[in-house]
């Protein structure tokens, strides 16, 4: 199917075709946007930079349950994951993100609490035409109108909404609101064209990153993991609301003879992330943290997957309490190289 055109007063009927799966979009609560369930009839907020929490919530659940058991009796019960979902108005950088982490969830064994819920999860973007203010996603290998990750890309043109079918679940959507959309014409195309260009072009932080993964084992002492962790609470938002980090945690919770065995997110930045049952911490201070988590995005995940762990969403850059800014950690490595 050929990319095709959503007036605006058709988009909750567009929602409303989706019946039958759990849709998800961003909702504003307060002055942040969050991923949550659209109510019947309603139309999500999709004038936003991006929401607090990333999609990738949405399949790496920040808690989850992998089984529950009894103690004294060997039966396992697993959860069933069978519940569709359609994720709205994701931003290119988040669904990048999402393919991303599915490279370490399906590295050396498949993880198929993720890989599932990948499987039943569409994801439809929405183009960036107004970046935030410390986006830098082109910096990274992504862009505005991305669509690495995406199911369904949608452009907004103003009066409408260009839609660019990416997959097949994408071309399903489509082929399910025939009676809702009409084909783009060349206009259309052009114009989408235009208001890409023109957010490209707004994006105004950038960092060259070339030699940075080659550089950082050289910097391992560098006085600059000192300087840049010295105002860190080790609060551990920048990892929190990261789109690829993907660190866990697995812990038993009991209460009398019910049991479950659940997974968490954690943190690098924490200090008993890497404390040993014996006391010893190989990572003591924020600055093994700090280098640990530069590294582990620029270094690590480059020599293992070949792509760097980061999208340029800015997140750990906006809501960072100290101010911290990863663009200009990044440029401090570069001249230190």
């Amino acid at each position: 199917m050929s990319a095709m055109l959503l007036n605006k007063e058709k988009w909750t009927e567009f929602t409303g075709k989706l019946s039958g799966k759990k849709v998800m979009a961003p909702v504003r609560q307060g002055d942040r946007v969050r991923l949550a369930v659209i109510p019947e009839g309603e139309a999500p907020s999709l004038d936003f930079d991006n929401t607090l929490v990333p999609p990738k919530a949405v399949v790496f659940p920040q808690t989850e349950t992998l089984y529950r058991y009894r103690l004294g009796q060997m039966e396992i019960e697993t959860p069933q994951l069978d519940e569709e979902v359609v994720l709205l108005g994701v931003r290119p950088c988040d669904a990048r993100a999402m393919n991303l982490v599915e490279r370490l969830f399906r590295w050396d064994v498949d993880d198929p609490y993720y890989l599932k819920r990948r499987e039943l999860t569409t994801v439809v973007g929405l183009a960036c035409n107004e970046p935030g203010l410390n986006c830098f996603c082109p910096s990274v290998g992504g862009g505005p109108a991305s669509t690495e990750g995406l199911d369904l890309l949608m452009v907004d043109l103003g009066e409408s909404y260009y839609l660019e079918a990416l997959t097949d679940k994408g071309k399903a959507l489509l082929d399910g609101a025939q009676d809702l959309l009409e084909e783009a014409g060349e206009a259309a195309r052009e114009q989408r064209e235009q208001v890409v260009k023109e957010a490209e072009g707004k994006i105004k932080r950038s960092v060259e990153t070339a030699g940075i993964p080659e550089g950082l084992p050289g910097l391992w002492e560098h006085p600059l993991w000192q300087q840049t962790a010295a105002p860190c609470l080790g609060c551990g938002t920048c990892t929190y609301l990261c789109p690829t980090c993907h660190c866990f945690d697995i812990q038993d919770e009991v209460e009398g003879f019910e049991a479950r065995r659940c997974r968490m997110w954690d943190s690098c930045m924490f200090e008993e992330y890497t404390r040993h049952t014996s006391g010893h911490n190989p990572r003591p201070t924020r600055r093994e943290r700090t280098r640990n988590r530069i590294n582990h995005k620029y270094n690590y995940f480059v020599q293992k997957f070949n792509v760097i762990a980061c999208v340029g969403c800015g997140r750990c850059i906006n809501y960072c309490p100290v101010n911290i800014d990863l663009i200009d950690i990044l440029r401090q490595v570069k001249e230190a190289l």
